[in-house]
């Protein structure tokens, strides 16, 4: 691959408790997923995050996920499909408000923690999320884990997907990422992360927790905005794919 998007999740802090460093994730990547204020965010906060994306020309996409403040959306719920479907609307149009006053747009939905993972393989959970996006808007697409059922079935439903991988994250034999009660699930070491991604954007190949190799398509990487070596991380990794001679830019053209 000669080109690939970099993306990072900001835009959650919550009043006088920050939440890793937008602003130096902002100058690195080249798509932002923001908070919605279910599992992170409040409204002032997200707004900064905002026009500080625009500021730079860094795309938006609204991050949508479970009502779960306390557990940073991290924890596995089963809303109804009533709830889901109305949860992601509202989520993605308050953010999509937000946005249009900070003079940028919401390019791309990409579900949050425990719904991105659950969805990933729950089809009902998923159905109601892509029938949330096809009400408010067909043309967004859904930013979803490479290789997971939920990408065949949005596409099934007419709903373009970019294919993510995740630069930070350990991965199983099977495709799915490493669940986070495991000690190994997190990568915190900039120079391996940055060799991981440069095989696999060489080879298509990702080295999985048990040793096997899996091929992964990729139209995207994330580098989580919370994690504390998040600002080195995503600087190494930019500076070493640069150096490869591979382009970061968005995917929306």
């Amino acid at each position: 691959m000669t080109m690939i998007d970099l993306n990072s999740d900001l835009g959650e802090s919550f009043g006088p408790w920050p939440m890793g460093d937008d602003d130096a994730m902002l100058a690195l990547v080249t798509s932002a997923n923001i908070a919605c204020g279910f599992h992170a965010g409040d409204p002032a906060g997200i707004l900064r995050s905002l026009r500080s994306a625009a500021e730079r020309g860094v795309i938006v996409g609204a991050h949508i996920g479970y009502r779960d403040l306390v557990g940073f959306g991290r924890r596995n719920m089963e809303p109804s499909d009533a709830e889901l479907f109305a949860d992601s609307i509202y989520q993605i149009g308050a953010l999509q408000g937000l946005a249009k006053a900070a003079g940028t747009r919401v390019a791309y939905v990409k579900p949050h923690g425990a719904l991105y993972n659950t969805m990933a393989h729950d089809a009902r959970q998923a159905a109601a999320v892509i029938a949330a996006i096809k009400a408010l808007d067909p043309a967004l697409p859904l930013m979803a884990l490479s290789n997971a059922p939920v990408v065949a079935q949005a596409r099934a439903q007419g709903i373009t997907v970019i294919c993510e991988t995740f630069a930070d994250r350990a991965y199983m034999a099977d495709g799915s990422l490493v669940s986070r009660s495991r000690p190994d699930a997190v990568i915190h070491d900039p120079k391996e992360i940055a060799g991981r991604m440069l095989r696999l954007l060489r080879e298509g190949l990702i080295t999985a927790v048990d040793g096997t190799d899996i091929r992964l398509e990729a139209q995207s990487i994330c580098v989580h905005g919370d994690t504390p070596a998040a600002v080195a991380i995503a600087r190494r990794l930019r500076a070493d794919l640069t150096e490869a001679g591979i382009k970061l830019a968005s995917f929306i053209r």
